[in-house]
């Protein structure tokens, strides 16, 4: 079993115990961590739904986030994967989401968003958090680190919901 999928694997067990469900909300990864996450047999019990927007459009229409901030900000910033991490768990109902939004390469780069510059953002009840990341390589692997940065930051959120439990 490779890491990732063992990282959805183990997501799958604690949001079991917390008897919560995830959704996704993503961009540059283009659907791979819901796929990660659906690798997991058994994953309709914890798995809500995934959303693919890759354009800024379908942002807007599937996650609601507000079209000015693609002029304001870009779609790769803080304020539009928050929007989109708000906007997976509203559609979704989900307790856990998690929204990335990068550039993957090899092109769409600029020196203030250089390739690898990836945002990504967790959602949990009403808390939000959200951090950018600079992933080196190539395209794929750009794509890959990030799913695996998504998936470390839902366990680690559901970790810290676990331990609240007692």
């Amino acid at each position: 079993m490779d890491e990732i999928t063992q990282l959805a694997a183990e997501l799958g067990r604690r949001l079991q115990v917390l008897n919560a469900h995830v959704s996704t909300a993503e961009s540059c990864t283009g659907g791979g961590i819901a796929e990660a996450i659906t690798r997991i047999a058994g994953s309709s019990a914890w798995f809500e739904a995934g959303y693919v927007t890759y354009s800024n459009r379908q942002k807007t229409r599937q996650l609601d986030v507000p079209a000015p901030l693609f002029d304001q900000v870009g779609a790769v910033s803080r304020e539009v994967v928050e929007a989109m991490v708000r906007g997976a768990q509203a559609k979704s109902g989900a307790h856990f989401a998690v929204a990335v939004s990068g550039v993957a390469g090899p092109d769409g780069g600029s020196p203030h968003k250089p390739v690898g510059t990836v945002w990504l953002a967790w959602g949990v009840g009403e808390a939000v958090v959200s951090e950018v990341r600079h992933f080196p390589g190539n395209r794929d692997d750009v794509r890959r680190q990030t799913v695996k940065a998504a998936l470390e930051g839902l366990l680690l959120h559901a970790e810290a919901e676990i331990s609240k439990q007692g």
